[in-house]
């Protein structure tokens, strides 16, 4: 849906794609997509960036504002087509730097809302993380140790990792 709707825009504005990049994944720490485009931009292969939404471009605010800062130092233009931003204009630019601090503030108050739940939930002896598998056989774990089998035998048996029969036994002191 995106692709279509950012190749329709481009073809309205008559521009040629030069570039076509989708980065899947999540997070702010390597996109190496992104990285590859800004190197082309650097190169002057490209004339505008035209992405999605502001938020798919940047994570952050200081991110976000150093990367448009960039460009428009190299005389590329960037436009955010779901808000509808572009953002070669004086009012372009700041509304998209606030545009960036709203998004920002957005994953922040998520963050704490996730921190939040995570902390009443542990509050209300409910347990995190992943469920337990191997820590169920903790029991024939050592009464197999203690009969002579080996570790990696007691692991085929159980079928756990040998890691967890090494850990259970570490804790049991058996």
């Amino acid at each position: 849906m995106q692709t279509s709707a950012l190749q329709e825009y481009a073809t309205r504005r008559g521009w040629t794609i030069a570039l076509q990049m989708r980065e899947i994944g999540s997070g702010a720490s390597q996109r190496e997509r992104r990285e590859q485009l800004l190197d082309a931009a650097r190169r002057r292969e490209i004339d505008v960036v035209l992405v999605w939404r502001l938020d798919r471009w940047g994570r952050s605010v200081t991110d976000l504002l150093a990367t448009l800062q960039e460009l428009e130092l190299l005389g590329v233009g960037f436009v955010s087509l779901a808000e509808a931003l572009d953002l070669t204009t004086p009012a372009g630019r700041a509304m998209g730097g606030l545009l960036a601090v709203f998004a920002e503030f957005e994953r922040e108050i998520l963050r704490e809302r996730v921190r939040a739940g995570l902390a009443h939930a542990r509050q209300n002896g409910q347990r995190l993380g992943r469920p337990l598998t191997a820590g169920l056989h903790t029991d024939q774990v050592g009464k197999l140790y203690r009969a002579g089998v080996s570790k990696s035998e007691i692991a085929r048996r159980l079928e756990i990792g040998r890691t967890s029969v090494r850990r259970i036994l570490a804790a049991k002191e058996v």
